[in-house]
């Protein structure tokens, strides 16, 4: 029964967050706050998958980059994630 309730409580909270933002004039629409979600998501998980990959490639040896040249490549390459995910 708590479960059920807890449940209960968790979908009138993301009701009233969905609610607010769409009256503050963020989006025009719950889907546009969904999918808006669903895409910061997607971008928090490939910087997370990015940053685990870069210090693989920089304890290599096999390069002699500097960590801005790591940062520049971690920008580049996240715009490149961000500009693909607006062609689908």
């Amino acid at each position: 029964m708590f479960h059920a309730q807890h449940e209960y409580f968790s979908a009138r909270s993301l009701e009233a967050i969905r609610g607010w933002q769409i009256a503050q004039g963020r989006y025009s629409s719950v889907s546009e706050y969904i999918r808006e979600l669903i895409r910061a998501d997607e971008r928090r998980m490939a910087e997370e998958q990015l940053d685990a990959k870069l210090p693989e490639g920089s304890s290599s040896g096999e390069s002699e980059l500097t960590s801005g040249d790591w940062c520049a490549i971690r920008n580049e390459a996240l715009a490149k994630i961000e500009a693909r995910r607006l062609l689908r």
